[in-house]
Parts: structure tokens; C-alpha cells; sequence
């Protein structure tokens, strides 16, 4: 079987520096918030531009210390498009705020501005209180931050980057983790920069944001870990885990650079039996995923038949979150939100990695080049 994400390629390219980081860490002991865990979050910033940057535990902690940082509660209206995991919306309710789900854009699958705004007006009608704007970045590609920061600032809101699938990406120029005044990251196992475990950081070019977020990283301290000044959270990033990050990030700008060969070779072969990937112009997608849109009539059949061939694929999302059982009440922002609900039937992943060799590469576009076309024509038949 191909791998899905194939880390032992990576691990095997690094894999001294690994151990003699890790030994580091085993010499000098300084296993929670160590020395590497400042270094990392000084390249960090450098790598995306951000003037602020805090490693923490993972990429679900993440968006709740951003979001414990702004005071979000009950009663405050948060805007999250609906196509996308369950982690977005569950920090907000765990809070005790209201998730409006918004629709997204059916090419790029980023969430859509006049449903946005449409989201809005509902969340006032409901007596809600609009706070907040969190703008996932797809599969890799940024959202349209220059429009959505355009929309929060008529109506007073902030906006909030998921970047848990994006970091490495750029918008117009500019690199995901300095596109809002706030974003969150994970550096889960499979993410384009990803760690040996949970992992994840936050990004905000407010001084006084920053300082709150420390703060709450370590059960809301003060002058020290016992001087709680806040409600906070155990947050921190493990020193192994910043010191793995660390050897990543050296690599991680030629990795990008792989990931983009690959995703434009897949376009190629399969421009004529699937809706490939819309990249905007202004953007470079750091690809956490290669996702097609494909008849939904095929798509079961498709992936069985490339399973049986050793091609494993994936299907991210096969229900938008105002469908799931857990978010069915909260408000969308009109009573139905088509391109989430069409796009759950119809999109499929497939491999991708940047080490993913021409020749296997090759063998998964044949492969479902020719199983479409079977299938297309037994639908005929």
C-alpha cells in the first residue's frame, strides 16, 4: 500500500540531527519550555514575518487561547465557514459562545464573503452579539484576508486565521501567520510542517495579545506559575517536540517547493477526468492536501477500486459541521449552505507528500485515470 503522508521518507533524510537534538534535550533536561522551545519560536516568526509567535501544545489549544486572549462568551457570535474539522467551531462552543456557520466558495472552498455577511445580519436577528471572524485556509490555501479584514472592520469584528492546514502558504505575497492580527497552527504528525506528536503555535502582531497568551499558556500566571492572574490552560509545546520542529523547519521551504511539483503534475494527469484544485493567482498553497471534486455517483466506487490497487485515499469532509450531530443547532447563516453540503459529496484526497517519487506518482494518476473512465463508461452503458 502507498502511504497517505509518508513520514518515514522525511525521518529517514533527517534522522541524525534528530537524535542529536534529542539528545540535547536528554543531556541538559529542560524537558518542558527548554531552550529550544524559545529558538523555535524565534524562527518561527522570522520564517512567516509575524511579529509574535508562542509555540503551544497543539492546534485545537491554539485557536482557544486566541480566543480566551479576545474574551470570547456566551452570547458573542463567532463566524466559521462549514466546511472544515470539527476543532474550528468545538473552541468556540467550548467557551459557551455561538458558532454561525458560513458557506464557502466553491472553487477555492475558503469561507464566502456574502454568506458572511449574510451571517452577520442572522447572528443580530438572533440577538447575538458579533464578535468574531475565524477564516480557515483550506487544504492549504489562504483565504482572502484582504476581503474578509475589509467585511470585520465595517461591522467591528477581528478576524482569526485557522492556518492548521496552511502554514507555508502565501497570500499576495505575504506568508499565512502574518495575514491576520491572529492565527493559529498545528504541527500535528500530518500537517506540511508537522511534529513527532500534538504541537501547535499562535501568531499575533498585537504586543498586548502576546502577552496575554503567555499568560494563559500556563494556567493563566502572573509573576509566576503559582500568581494566577487569569483563568488559563496547560498550553505549552514540549521541548522534544520544538527541538524535532526545529530540524523541520530547515528543510520545510524545499519541501514546499516538492509539494507544488507534485500538485502540478497531478493537475496535468488528471485535469480530464476530475476538478482539479482552483489555487488563486495571489496565493501559494502549501498543499496539506490534493484534493479533486469528482461525480459523487463515483467517488465510493473510485476509492474501492484504487484501494484495490494499493492507493489510498481520503475524504475531507464527508459532512460540513452544521450537519453533525454535536453542531446541528447552532445558526447557519441561511437555511441551507449548498456548496458545503454539495462538496461533502463530492471531493476525495489523494497521496501527497513531498516525497512522493514520480514513478508511484505516475501509477496513481494511470490508475485513476482508467478506473474513471470505466466507470464513466459502464454509466453510459
Amino acid at each position: 500500500m502507498i502511504p497517505f503522508i509518508d513520514l518515514a521518507a522525511q525521518q529517514l533524510r533527517i534522522r541524525p540531527q534528530l537524535e542529536a537534538a534529542l539528545l540535547r534535550i536528554l543531556d541538559h533536561g529542560g524537558y518542558i519550555m527548554g531552550p529550544e522551545v524559545d529558538e523555535l519560536e524565534k524562527n518561527l516568526s522570522s520564517f512567516c514575518g509575524a511579529q509574535h509567535t508562542l509555540t503551544c501544545s497543539n492546534g485545537t489549544d491554539a485557536l482557544s487561547l486566541l480566543l480566551l486572549a479576545k474574551g470570547v462568551k456566551a452570547g458573542d457570535a463567532i463566524f466559521v465557514p462549514a466546511f472544515t474539522f470539527a476543532a474550528t467551531a468545538e473552541a468556540v462552543a467550548l467557551l459557551g459562545a455561538t458558532v454561525v456557520f458560513i458557506d464557502v466558495c466553491p472553487k477555492t472552498f475558503n469561507i464566502d464573503c456574502e454568506s458572511l455577511e449574510k451571517g452577520i445580519e442572522k447572528a443580530k436577528a438572533l440577538g447575538l452579539s458579533p464578535r468574531g471572524i475565524i477564516a480557515v485556509d483550506l487544504y492549504g490555501q489562504a483565504a482572502d484576508y484582504d476581503s474578509l479584514n475589509s467585511i470585520a472592520a465595517k461591522h467591528g469584528l477581528w478576524v482569526l486565521a485557522d492556518a492548521a492546514q496552511s502554514f507555508g502558504g502565501t497570500y499576495k505575497g505575504r506568508k499565512v501567520g502574518a495575514l491576520a492580527k491572529m492565527t493559529a497552527t498545528s504541527f500535528y504528525p500530518s500537517k506540511p510542517l508537522g511534529c513527532y506528536g500534538d504541537g501547535g503555535a499562535v501568531f499575533t502582531e498585537d504586543a498586548e495579545i502576546a502577552d496575554i497568551l503567555k499568560s494563559l499558556r500556563v494556567h493563566g500566571q502572573g509573576t509566576d506559575k503559582y500568581d494566577n492572574v487569569r483563568i488559563g490552560m496547560n498550553g505549552r509545546c514540549d521541548t522534544l517536540q520544538a527541538a524535532i520542529l526545529l530540524e523541520k523547519l530547515k528543510i520545510f521551504p524545499e519541501e514546499l517547493i516538492l509539494r507544488q511539483k507534485i500538485a502540478d503534475r497531478y493537475n496535468e494527469g488528471l485535469a480530464a477526468v476530475a476538478t482539479t484544485p482552483v489555487i488563486e493567482n495571489n496565493c501559494e498553497s502549501a498543499w496539506a492536501q490534493y484534493t479533486v471534486k469528482i461525480d459523487p455517483e463515483t467517488r465510493a466506487p473510485l476509492m474501492e477500486a484504487l484501494k484495490a490497487e494499493g492507493i489510498p485515499t481520503m475524504i475531507h469532509y464527508n459532512t460540513p459541521l452544521h450537519k453533525l450531530q454535536a453542531y446541528k443547532e447552532y445558526p447557519c447563516a441561511t437555511d441551507t449552505l449548498p456548496v458545503c453540503e454539495d462538496l461533502a459529496h463530492c471531493v476525495m484526497s489523494l497521496p501527497m507528500h513531498p516525497y512522493l517519487e514520480t514513478e508511484t506518482q505516475d501509477h496513481i494518476i494511470k490508475q485513476f485515470c482508467e478506473i474513471s473512465h470505466r466507470l464513466q463508461m459502464k454509466r453510459v452503458a
